[in-house]
This record gives C-alpha cells, structure tokens and sequence, in this order.
C-alpha cells in the first residue's frame, strides 16, 4: 500500500511540473521548491508507511523510532548546510594538535601553530614533495639540505657550492638553485630561487627571505605565524 502511495505522490508531482509552463507557480511555489517538496514528501510518507507496518500494533516503539529518524534526518542536513564552517573548525583543531600544519582562513593566507620548543616549523609543498622547514627571518634565502633537494628533482651532480649561509653546526657553503613552486596553506609562490646545502652540513631546511620577501605581509602574534601572500 505505502509503496503505491508514494508511486502516486511521485506521479502527480511529475505530471504538475510536465503540464506547467516554464516558470509557472505550482501550488504557490517554483517548480523547483516544488519538485524539492514532492520528493521529501515521498520520502516521508514511504518511512512513516514503513515504521507504521513494521511497528503495528505498537504505536509508542513507532513513534519512538520516527523520532530517531528525524532526529537523525536534522542533524544530517545540518552537517550538510554547515559543512564548509566545520571544515574550518576540523582545519583549525588540527593545527592545534600538529604544529607545522599551515591552517588556510582564506586563499592567500596561511597559519602556522608555534612549535613547544619555540621554532614555527612549517610543512610546505616544495615541488612535488612534501617538506618541513624552519621559519628563519635571518636566512637571506630558502636552504634545503641536499637529502631533500633530489625529492624535488634538483640534481646535486654539477652544482657549484661556492655560497656561504650560516646553519645551526655553523659556516657551511651552499649552491645556488630554482624551486619550481613553493605552497604553504593557501599561498603559493612559483621559481623561489633556494640554496642546496652541501650533502651532510645541514640538518633542518630553512624558510628565509627568498620566499618571506615575497608575501604582503608575515606577522607573530599569540604563538601564531600569519603569513598573507600578494595577489595571486
């Protein structure tokens, strides 16, 4: 019975909206409010049949169950209608719970989490390659160690290592390079010009002004590093 009734409702709602002119009212309501109505009418009438069958005889079990399942129906579409607020609100978590992970406000932006021992350690996608660096205002350029430079296709054969940088084991020479991309959160920075530590004398890659010098603007503020880039 539940199942013809719902054929019906179907049916008559198919032949109002077919028989309608283009942009007709249907009952007060556009075609498409209508259709939307008609086709979770069906679907309650079909549920409600449902449970009135199964729970025959029984009527506080079916309404008991016809509650969960609106219950559930409503937080469902309110999932659904707050999906891109919860995302922000998951990203956010997640930033909190792993520092170095960039949290994206808005395109262009990003925000990184201070690490507990005091560095913002910063996961980029350089390349095609995921890596982390350390957040260095003193660094006149973006440092990769020669371990990381071939995950993003720079071949260490024939490079000149005739630059002095300082790194954290003291005075090293590095040589200089070209990133094809630089991404962290929402910004994205193309040909990032980038030293290649010699093999062994660098142990952490570093975020310095080669790419800093590029953004709109970098702040610390409540253990926080904003960095907003330019237009993009």
């Amino acid at each position: 019975m539940t199942f013809f009734l719902v054929l019906g409702l179907l049916g008559a709602a198919l032949f109002a909206l077919v028989a309608s002119e283009p942009g007709e009212m249907i009952l007060g309501m556009p075609p498409e409010r209508f259709a939307d109505l008609a086709f979770y009418g069906a679907i309650a009438v079909a549920l409600i049949g449902t449970l009135a069958a199964q729970f025959r005889g029984q009527w506080w079990r079916g309404v008991q169950a016809l509650a969960v399942w609106a219950m559930l129906l409503v937080g469902f579409a309110t999932i659904y209608s707050y999906r891109f607020e919860l995302a922000v609100v998951a990203d956010r978590m997640m930033s909190e719970l792993m520092p170095g992970r960039a949290l994206v406000s808005k395109p262009g932006e990003a925000t990184v989490v201070r690490r507990r021992d005091g560095h913002f350690i910063v996961d980029a996608q350089a390349g095609d390659a995921r890596l982390a660096f350390i957040f260095d205002t003193g660094a006149t350029s973006v440092v990769i160690r020669a371990e990381d430079a071939t995950k993003i296709g720079v071949k260490l054969e024939g490079l000149v290592y005739d630059v002095p940088v300082s790194t954290a084991n003291g005075r090293a020479l590095a040589a200089d390079a070209r990133i094809p991309s630089l991404s962290i959160g929402g910004i994205t920075e193309r040909n990032v010009r980038a030293l290649i530590a010699r093999p062994g004398s660098l142990r952490e890659n570093l975020l310095g002004q080669s790419f800093l010098e590029r953004l709109a603007s970098y702040t610390v503020e409540n253990n926080r590093l904003m960095m907003r880039g330019r237009s993009q």
